[in-house]
């Protein structure tokens, strides 16, 4: 008995091994810092993360449910709850961007942990009390409230982080990012699947409410959004933070005119579009594909959260590091790269959706893709947007990850199989085809990025 409780945390304590593996070896760039400065920023980013990871696993414990409600909740219906949520949370954006710039990262917080903390909690009253006559109906609306609440996440977390970081810093900060994204996916799937072994089905959604409600408070207590907040001297960031011309704040209207004919702006939100089709193409769909066609006790999707935590972690790091140390801080080439794994990846998968070997592979693109995300949505949407406006440059950019997300998740619930069709892997090849152009639209894209820097503002020169 005692040996089989030590076997099921084993898994956590490779994760906690990786992670500490990974941190410990995160190159560190001397900028004159002070310990002071270090650790208050370290106490500052660590809450808000884990927060913004918790929010991750309020929002694809959807995925594991789904398998948990099982006829009662079909491919095509999943596909339909999941993709109108994630088209609400891409337009989101449009509001919930300039609101973040306007209201501060912290608030915005605040917000996402308490809205989608109220929707989870009435996902799991529902559930509870048993209301699936109209089932579809119902979720979509929830998962719709829940997901506009959880946009304010990404736009929180980056717009608090701009002024913490540093341009030179910034792709070490998309390793980190890569790492809270994987932790919060393995809180979604390794924890969710625990949650439903040994507790009844509404848990998988008012656990995460309970976590999300005690990160709310830690938050609110410990994170700020600037330095000077903080009792500290504020730092100077080097990116594309201008003042308007006039002086004058600019309005809504000019500001997301600034941001959609900023062609680095407009090219990353193409990709990221693109990255939003695949990432939850593997994510999501993977675990699906091995519940209906009977490979859930293989070890990949056994442990998929916490191999997905692994493969994001590495990922993260991987491009960061590379970014900052080889690429001098360009986040185009590194994005690049991994497209590249992406394209060749979708097509190997078409050779392999029959094997054991279609795991591994969701793992390697897995890690690519979560390594792009963190390099884009996290770290040069930072460096484009500049401080003031990263809001709104990060809700366009992450906002348009999540019309991707819709788009695949409506895609794919009217073309993959259900049913006695769903059990034969040979039936899925609508799944590896459609991310194969996907993958080469957005490598062609990334190319575009190899040598885009943000354009700082000149120093003035006394004579």
């Amino acid at each position: 008995m005692f040996f089989e409780s030590l076997k099921q945390f084993l898994p956590v304590l490779i994760l906690l091994l990786v992670v500490w593996f990974v941190l410990s070896r995160i190159p560190k760039v001397d900028l004159g810092h002070t310990k002071e400065f270090l650790s208050r920023r370290k106490w500052n980013w660590l809450p808000l993360g884990l927060t913004y990871a918790f929010l991750y696993m309020g929002r694809y414990n959807l995925t594991v449910s789904k398998n948990s409600f099982g006829d009662l909740m079909t491919n095509s219906d999943f596909g339909t709850i999941f993709g109108v949520g994630t088209v609400v949370y891409g337009f989101s954006f449009i509001i919930n961007g300039p609101l973040t710039d306007k209201m501060g990262g912290r608030r915005a917080i605040l917000v996402a942990a308490l809205g989608a903390g109220m929707a989870n909690l009435l996902m799991g009253l529902v559930t509870y009390l048993g209301y699936t006559s109209n089932l579809v109906l119902t979720f979509s609306i929830l998962y719709a409230m829940n997901m506009y609440f959880q946009s304010f996440g990404a736009v929180a977390i980056v717009k608090v982080n701009s002024a913490w970081f540093h341009v030179r810093e910034r792709g070490t900060f998309g390793g980190i990012f890569g790492i809270l994204i994987s932790l919060g996916l393995y809180f979604a799937y390794d924890w969710g699947a625990m949650i439903t072994k040994n507790f009844t089905l509404p848990w998988v959604f008012f656990i995460p409410t309970l976590i999300l409600f005690l990160f709310f408070m830690i938050s609110y207590a410990m994170v700020r959004d600037l330095p000077s907040q903080a009792g500290l001297k504020d730092i100077e960031t080097a990116d594309e933070t201008h003042e308007h011309s006039s002086g004058r704040a600019l309005t809504a209207m000019e500001l997301a005119k600034k941001m959609f004919t900023h062609p680095v702006i407009v090219t990353i939100s193409l990709i990221e579009f693109c990255s939003g089709f695949l990432r939850n193409s593997i994510m999501n769909w993977y675990i699906i594909f091995s519940k209906q066609t009977g490979a859930m006790e293989t070890f990949v999707p056994k442990n998929w959260g916490l191999l997905l935590c692994c493969a994001g972690i590495l990922g993260g790091v991987f491009a960061g590091t590379i970014s900052d140390k080889i690429f001098h801080s360009r986040r185009g080439p590194v994005s690049a790269v991994l497209y590249g794994m992406m394209f060749i990846g979708a097509i190997g998968m078409v050779f392999v959706l029959q094997t054991p070997y279609i795991g591994w592979l969701m793992v390697v693109m897995s890690m690519s893709i979560i390594g792009v995300h963190g390099m884009l949505s996290g770290t040069a949407s930072m460096d484009f947007g500049g401080k003031k406006n990263v809001g709104t440059a990060v809700g366009i950019i992450d906002g348009m990850v999540y019309l991707g997300t819709g788009a695949q998740s409506l895609y794919y619930g009217f073309t993959l199989p259900n049913g006695d069709a769903a059990k034969d892997p040979a039936n899925w090849h609508a799944w590896p085809i459609a991310m194969i152009p996907v993958a080469l639209i957005g490598l062609l894209l990334a190319l575009r990025l190899w040598n885009a820097r943000p354009a700082t503002k000149p120093k003035t020169i006394i004579t």
